[in-house]
Order: structure tokens, then C-alpha cells, then sequence
């Protein structure tokens, strides 16, 4: 098994390694592309994107700036939108459901190192694949750990730290994240707290 096999696999392995260095360059001056378009440039945004990622479904937007390492491990559906300051460590696979909605300053950390101080100074890393489903909610500042899956329609809270997989329909939130709350049919009658929608295409 070569070093990116090993990579993908979730075994320990060395990102100096291999040719691993020379896809994070690439990957690097297709973000730099990506992050230094200007503000109007929707339609070279989304080909760069679409360029950058595995895989890209219909009407994603990602407000720059964005940032990931390989970017080919990543994979959009449709109706994905993802705000500003995105970082996404794709040393393996990260998975991102139609419909997701991602905060500002959102981190998929699929990387991690080992907790022995000597076994980290040994340049060992490995991956663990994160999922997250359909119609999902990350508000800002959330960081989901390595191996981590969020089931279809969860809402997970700002500043949330999720080190395990959240169930689908659930409101989730804190350091670590847990469970809150069921997300029911009345929850549809809301759009914040106690305030009902005044609208009716809702």
C-alpha cells in the first residue's frame, strides 16, 4: 500500500510522503483561484469549484474564502450552501448532503494526529471519514471531529464541537455536542424561537 492508499484507508501514514505534497500544491493554487475571484464572478467561481471537488451537484454556492486539502475527496449534492471562512481537511472522504447549509467559519476535520507526544513527532497522521446528510443545519463556528456522521435534517448549534454521530431530526448543540430535542411538525410553524412565520409559502 502507497502513502495515499494508506491516506484513504484511515491507516497511519506521512502527508510528506509520496505524492501526496504535489496534489496539496495543486489543490492550493486552485483554492488561491478560487478565493482571489472577484465578487461577481459567480460563473468562474463554480467551474473553479467544480474543478477543486470530487464531486459538485446543481446550484452550490461557497462564499470565498474557502479552503480544503485535496479537495477531490470532498463531495457536494445540490442546493449545498456553504458561507464564508470553510476550512474542509479531506485527507479522506467528507461527505455533504442536499439541501446542507454550513455557517460561517464551519471546520470537517477529517485529520487527526495521535495523542502520545512521541507518536506525533513521528510525522503520523490519519483520517476518518465525516457524512453529513441531507437538509442539515451547521451554524457558525462548528467543528465536526474525524469520523463523525450527522443524520438527515439535524440542526447543529453555533460554536458546537461534534466528536460523535448526531441521529437524523435532532436539534444538537454544545462542547461536546449532544442531543437537545426532537425537531417535530410543530417546529414548522416557527422560523426563530417562538416567532411563527407571518408568511404562508413557507
Amino acid at each position: 500500500m502507497n502513502t495515499k492508499e494508506r491516506m484513504l484507508a484511515g491507516l497511519p501514514y506521512r502527508a510528506s510522503e509520496g505524492e501526496l505534497p504535489q496534489e496539496q500544491l495543486e489543490n492550493k493554487q486552485k483554492i488561491y483561484d478560487f478565493n482571489h475571484s472577484r465578487p461577481e464572478e459567480t460563473t468562474k467561481r463554480d467551474e473553479l469549484l467544480r474543478n477543486i471537488l470530487g464531486k459538485c451537484g446543481k446550484n452550490v454556492t461557497v462564499l470565498p474564502p474557502f479552503h480544503c486539502d485535496y479537495g477531490k475527496h470532498t463531495e457536494m449534492g445540490s442546493n449545498v450552501f456553504i458561507n464564508y471562512n470553510c476550512v474542509i481537511l479531506d485527507v479522506c472522504r467528507v461527505q455533504i448532503g442536499d439541501n446542507a447549509l454550513l455557517g460561517p467559519n464551519v471546520c470537517l476535520a477529517a485529520a487527526g494526529h495521535p495523542i502520545h507526544p512521541l507518536s506525533r513527532r513521528s510525522g503520523y497522521e490519519y483520517g476518518a471519514s465525516i457524512s453529513i446528510g441531507k437538509d442539515v443545519w451547521l451554524g457558525a463556528n462548528v467543528v465536526v471531529n474525524p469520523g463523525v456522521t450527522i443524520g438527515d435534517g439535524s440542526v447543529i448549534g453555533s460554536g458546537s464541537v461534534v466528536t460523535k454521530d448526531v441521529p437524523a431530526n435532532v436539534v444538537a448543540a454544545g462542547n461536546p455536542c449532544k442531543v437537545l430535542r426532537p425537531i417535530t411538525e410543530e417546529d414548522r410553524k416557527f422560523y426563530f424561537k417562538d416567532n411563527e412565520f407571518d408568511v404562508t409559502d413557507y
